[in-house]
C-alpha cells in the first residue's frame, strides 16, 4: 500500500529524478535509510519502474515528432502492439479506446524518414490497416 510520505517521495522523483536520497530525506525530514527502503519497496512492487532521462528531441537531430494512431485488425492487436515497441524510433506506444487501437510517439530525422518510417516499418506490420500520424508543432509539458 502506498502511503502519503511515498506519494511525497513519487512526486519528487517524477519532478527530479536525478536527486539524491540524502537531499530528498532533507527535504522529507526523513533519514537517508528510510528514504532508501521506501524507494525500494516502491521498485519491487513495480509502482516504479524505471528511472528514465527526457530530452529534448529536436536537440538531438529528431526534427519531426509524431503521435501515430494506428488501426489494426482486432485479432492482430497483441502482436501488432509489440511489433511497434521494436521499432527503435517508437518512444511511446499506448494500446488505447477512442480513435485509434494504439498510439505511437515517434522521433525522426525529418520529414522524410518519418514517411519511410510509417511505410516501411509501421505500415508493413501484419494486422495495419490504417496508420494516421499526427505531427507534434511544439511540446508544452513533460
Amino acid at each position: 500500500m502506498v502511503d502519503e510520505v511515498d506519494f511525497r517521495i513519487i512526486r519528487i522523483l517524477m519532478e527530479e529524478g536525478d536527486i539524491s536520497f540524502s537531499e530528498l530525506a532533507r527535504r522529507l525530514n526523513l533519514s537517508e535509510s528510510t528514504i532508501r527502503k521506501r524507494v525500494e519497496k516502491l521498485k519491487k512492487s513495480n509502482v516504479i519502474n524505471k528511472f528514465t532521462v527526457i530530452v529534448d528531441p529536436p536537440k538531438l537531430g529528431f526534427n519531426s515528432v509524431a503521435i501515430v494512431g494506428v488501426d489494426v485488425e482486432p485479432q492482430q492487436l497483441l502482436k501488432v502492439a509489440k511489433k511497434l515497441c521494436e521499432l527503435p524510433e517508437a518512444k511511446n506506444v499506448f494500446i488505447s479506446t477512442g480513435d485509434h487501437m494504439i498510439m505511437v510517439e515517434i522521433w525522426a530525422r525529418d520529414g522524410n524518414d518519418l514517411s519511410r518510417i510509417i511505410s516501411e516499418g509501421i505500415g508493413s506490420i501484419e494486422g495495419v490497416k490504417r496508420v494516421c500520424p499526427s505531427i507534434v508543432l511544439e511540446r508544452l509539458k513533460y
